[in-house]
């Protein structure tokens, strides 16, 4: 019982610690033109150079579902709030493209590239490029604000972000399947076949139960019930409900959280009074720079410099911008060409 004590004290602590250094980081770099996310995973990583049981241990208790559970969902429950669907419809094309065809694209390239100039098993260097592939838009938003960038490009990376993480994912967890087993039984061209299902089926399993509960929070909840509080609190059980039930359907939790966090953020907002929209803006917002500081100030932590090898690194790096460059650049033109044409 004591020792059960003494290690919810020590989570506790750590968890305090955290945030308090994120807040301190954020003071900081208010006074140097430096992204809040990249500042964290430098101060993270200078911390992991420091060697304490007490933070490793911490560490090693997280595990990896924990930590998507946890961490992800209101992250991308608070960017969804904020993205009208009337403005995300209109570039809905080109969204889609990048995040699902680009994924799929992207992964294969830059899997092929890391499997034939460093000699890593295919499915393993595919794996990679499929968990590399899903952008992650928390920085990029960040400096675009800064730069007082349009809208409408920051609508653009922020939506495919929402949408190839069940792409990635999806792919991933077939390629350390396949890498596990030490290959497929079947040729390349069917085994993509079987993914591009499997995609369907998780995505839009995921999107439709997170529409579903998104509907009626928006309609049930936030319509009828006029309490700030109670609406608040609901949206959070939304939050990791619509996880928690599409994950149980082996379904995909982020696109669940997606669909919901837009049914609430263009329906259900609108069905509360300014004094809700009011808390739950304030309420998301905090809720999202609290689990930022955490997940890069831990990405920081996580870091072993004295096992970095600089060539394999710069080989990824190289691959993945270039193939970035190439995806962005050829989807978007070809989408500019097709528009014309109309």
């Amino acid at each position: 019982m004591f020792a059960q004590e003494s290690e919810l004290l020590r989570g506790e602590i750590f968890f305090v610690a955290l945030l308090s250094i994120g807040a301190l980081v954020a003071i900081l770099v208010r006074r140097i033109r430096l992204p809040y996310t990249v500042a964290l995973v430098l101060v993270g990583l200078g911390l992991s150079l420091i060697p304490t049981a007490f933070v490793i241990d911490i560490i090693e208790g997280i595990s990896g579902e924990v930590f998507l559970a946890l961490l992800v969902p209101p992250l991308i429950f608070e960017a969804t709030l904020h993205i009208k669907w009337d403005k995300l419809k209109k570039d809905l094309v080109p969204v889609l493209l990048l995040a699902v065809l680009g994924t799929l694209i992207g992964s294969f390239v830059v899997g092929s590239i890391v499997n034939q100039v460093l000699g890593i098993p295919f499915f393993a260097a595919l794996a990679f490029g499929a968990l590399i592939s899903a952008t992650d838009p928390v920085a990029v938003i960040a400096f675009f604000r800064n730069l007082g960038v349009s809208k409408r490009l920051s609508l653009l990376v922020e939506g495919e972000s929402l949408f190839n993480d069940g792409v990635s994912i999806v792919l991933f967890t077939l390629a350390i399947s396949a890498a596990s087993m030490g290959g497929i039984d079947t040729s390349i061209s069917d085994w993509l076949i079987t993914a591009v299902g499997e995609f369907l089926q998780v995505a839009l399993g995921g999107l439709f139960v997170g529409t579903v509960l998104g509907f009626i929070v928006s309609y049930v909840i936030l319509k009828n019930v006029d309490d700030h509080l109670i609406e608040t609190a609901t949206t959070v059980a939304l939050t990791f409900g619509a996880y928690v039930v599409a994950e149980e359907f082996h379904l995909s939790g982020i696109l669940a959280v997606v669909a919901a966090g837009l049914m609430v953020g263009n329906i259900g907002s609108q069905n509360t009074s300014p004094t809700t929209q009011l808390t739950l803006e304030n309420f998301w917002e905090f809720l999202a720079f609290a689990v930022n500081a955490i997940i890069f100030l831990l990405l920081g932590l996580e870091i072993q410099v004295d096992q970095f090898v600089f060539w394999p690194i710069a080989v990824a790096v190289v691959a993945v911008l270039l193939t970035r460059a190439l995806l962005i650049y050829g989807i978007t033109g070809l989408h500019g060409l097709f528009e014309k044409k109309k």
